[in-house]
């Protein structure tokens, strides 16, 4: 069968013109399959899996994303939600054992894909190898939030009241090995204070018992905390990033607060079966960066307090490479083992 390549979209493939010679120009089988790939996927609808259940923040982001792909690429787009497994492991392991063909792409936070590594031996993939990166598609720093009660109105005073009262303050977290417990264990290797680990199964029950003392402190994502910090219930001591946040401006960063290391996004990102054609994922990741760009989706974004992150497929191989690499670091140096 003859492939019909625009000459146009050859050179721009190879790199230019200037790359390569006209004159008896020779190109590889591989790559003139990528192209054509490219121009014609998809040819058929495309099941992009959740880790997470329904009904969460960011299955708002994904019911979005999964909207706009398939009016844009003209092909149905499936959202298929598997959670179960530490983290979201069962729909990431279903993903990584997929085709790698561009027609089964995974939606994930970072439990899957850079904190499980660290807590289990047995997770029936590498997220370092297993995938293909297509796209970040958004953060969300953490905040820190302690009781009223506490006697601390930013974090020098927070870990010096620490200091001076060893394991009264405990620190609330929606599961071992989730970031917020991960942060509380960063705080405590940065600072040398005794604060207690209490976990509970979901950020729900841990924000319930925050707002009513059982707790002390919380890390835990903005949109969720930002209530009960303006209805006065809850005090925002720092925000875990390097730029404040438009939604609590009078908070200041952990780097303003003296803890420049003490940071931390939730975020979410699309990826593909390690193998997937590179043109496959240069058209997605195209495709997602237009929709990053799009202003609704930007005030989607926004109501969430969270902020779109556009780049290439390597930017985000690179951004997760050193997720697992500092909470590994996190996890090795506390000692956290989960059975």
């Amino acid at each position: 069968m003859a492939i019909h390549i625009r000459r146009r979209e050859l050179l721009a493939a190879l790199g230019g013109a200037a790359a390569w010679p006209l004159a008896g120009l020779a190109i590889p089988l591989s790559l003139v399959a990528d192209l054509a790939n490219a121009q014609s996927y998809p040819t058929r609808p495309i099941t992009l899996i959740v880790a997470f259940p329904p009904g969460a923040n960011i299955d708002i982001i994904a019911r979005f994303l999964t909207d706009h792909l398939s009016s844009t690429l003209g092909q149905t787009v499936i959202l298929d939600h598997r959670p179960g497994g530490a983290g979201g492991t069962v729909g990431t392991k279903s993903v990584a054992d997929a085709d790698p063909d561009g027609y089964t792409l995974l939606l994930s936070p970072p439990g899957a894909l850079v904190v499980a590594p660290a807590l289990y031996k047995h997770l029936g993939y590498d997220p370092a190898t297993s995938f293909a990166p297509i796209a970040t598609l958004f953060t969300s720093p953490q905040l820190l939030a302690v009781n009223p009660a506490v006697p601390a109105n930013s974090m020098q005073e927070l870990v010096a009241y620490a200091k001076a009262n060893p394991g009264k303050i405990a620190f609330a977290s929606p599961g071992y090995g989730t970031q917020p417990h991960l942060l509380g264990e960063m705080l405590r290797l940065q600072t040398g204070v005794d604060i207690v680990h209490v976990p509970y199964k979901g950020p729900a029950q841990a924000i319930t018992d925050l707002l009513a003392g059982q707790v002390q402190m919380y890390f835990e994502t903005i949109a969720l905390l930002l209530p009960h910090v303006e209805a006065g219930k809850l005090k925002a001591l720092a925000v875990a990033d390097a730029e404040r946040s438009p939604h609590l401006p009078a908070a200041p960063t952990t780097t303003e607060s003296g803890f420049p290391k003490l940071q931390a996004t939730y975020w979410s990102g699309v990826l593909a079966p390690n193998g997937t054609p590179t043109s496959v994922i240069r058209k997605l990741n195209e495709t997602i960066n237009a929709i990053l760009q799009s202003p609704e989706l930007q005030a989607t974004l926004d109501k969430l307090n969270a902020r779109p992150k556009i780049g290439s497929p390597q930017d985000f191989a690179a951004f997760m490479t050193a997720e697992r690499q500092k909470w590994t670091d996190v996890v090795t140096r506390a000692g956290i083992k989960v059975e």
